[in-house]
């Protein structure tokens, strides 16, 4: 009990990522009482392929509001680490929540197997089990943007915690599912394909991972430094910019939100969800609320994140992009690292919003598969490995 609060407790660090990179004692070590949980879609490649990319963002997005909704009723106070993957996504927890929310995260699977025929992996590892596996994991909490702290860990916990679950997930074929533990309240993805500001820019989703466990920490503050150098400081590369943010008025749109956030379709949460949105143009235009609303959208938008390897999307010129890609080759063929990357013309975003003033965060994905296109690339290479 006595380390619940572990991670609030956590110094949040105000030099650039780069700096904190440079310096070892910012990483504490994970409780070994804590546990990591993962959530995946199995064959979410196929899934891409078969033009389900909105489907699947959703269902990872679902899949970390019905965590953070559980914690927030249950302890208000209390933060916990999580990333967002496009496919899925991975918790740090203590135990004391452990089966709480396992539970709830094995009924949302049931949810989405039936309203969209994905099959959602869901398994747990305990950190001491990790530690014993000859991998480490280590935690420093950043402040990315004015108005968002994350989470940057070090050591290979994390992916051999997902690999591990993978390779023993069996399906289940359980059918009681229990409406009352389904709580996607702040579920929105009411945004077009958000393309660059200027029309020369691509979006990039990038992941990389550095080959020897040891020498994370350097290697990532190098590509790092490089990507400033290439493409600008971090809110340069931003791809979510308020001017550049459209609502979506589709009813297939808001179709596909309903039917991961309800448990049955209903036409009265569908046009009132759709005039909400006709509605929440005039309001993010004309008050200053909702001025302040969008303003806000790319502060508390994870386009970065460092679980073991560096997961990011952001925008850049193609002539920039050729010359990082030079560079990530050469790393490569020294054998310091390996990557996967997807190239593509637009953003996409899913968000969990309970309050528009100060309650809402933003996961963004690349179109065309985003991240799970990259991670498509990355496996071929390990394979050749």
């Amino acid at each position: 009990m006595k380390d619940i609060k572990y991670y609030n407790k956590l110094k949040n660090s105000n030099e650039t990522l780069v700096d904190l990179l440079a310096n070892e004692s910012c990483f504490s070590e994970v409780p070994n009482t804590w546990h990591v949980v993962v959530v995946d879609i199995l064959n979410s490649t196929l899934a891409v392929d078969q033009g389900k990319h909105h489907q699947v963002n959703l269902t990872a997005t679902g899949a970390i509001i019905s965590v953070l909704n559980f914690i927030r009723k249950e302890k208000q106070n209390i933060e916990i680490p999580y990333f967002f993957g496009g496919d899925g996504a991975t918790f740090i927890i203590p135990t004391l929540f452990l089966n709480k929310i396992i539970k709830i995260l094995d009924n949302y699977s049931l949810h989405i197997k039936k309203n969209t025929n994905l099959i959602l992996r869901v398994g747990h590892i305990s950190v001491a089990y990790l530690l014993t596996q000859k991998t480490s994991l280590k935690i420093a909490k950043h402040q990315l943007t004015d108005q968002l702290s994350i989470p940057i860990v070090l050591g290979n916990g994390l992916k051999k915690a997902e690999e591990i679950i993978k390779t023993n997930f069996e399906e289940s074929y359980a059918t009681n599912f229990e409406k009352a533990l389904l709580n996607l309240e702040g579920m929105e993805c009411r945004w077009k394909e958000i393309n660059p500001i200027q029309t020369q820019k691509k979006v990039v989703c990038l992941l990389l991972d550095a080959i020897n466990e040891a020498d994370q920490r350097l290697i990532y503050r190098e590509v790092i430094s490089e990507m400033d150098t290439f493409f600008g400081a971090f809110n340069n590369r931003q791809p979510i910019k308020s001017n550049n943010l459209k609502l979506n008025f589709s009813i297939l749109n808001i179709w596909e939100e309903m039917k991961i956030s309800l448990t049955k379709q209903n036409f009265g949460y569908l046009l009132k969800k759709w005039f909400s949105t006709l509605v929440g143009k005039f309001y993010l235009n004309l008050s200053s609320n909702g001025k302040q609303y969008l303003k806000q959208i790319g502060q508390l938008s994870h386009t970065f994140m460092l679980d073991g390897m560096i997961n990011t999307v952001f925008t850049a010129e193609q002539s920039k992009i050729d010359l990082f890609t030079d560079y990530l080759n050469q790393l490569e063929k020294d054998k310091k690292i390996i990557y996967g990357i997807h190239i593509t013309h637009a953003s996409v975003m899913s968000c969990y919003v309970l309050d528009r003033k100060t309650k809402h965060s933003h996961f963004v994905d690349g179109t065309e598969g985003g991240y799970t296109s990259a991670a498509k690339m990355l496996k071929q290479k390990l394979k050749n490995i």
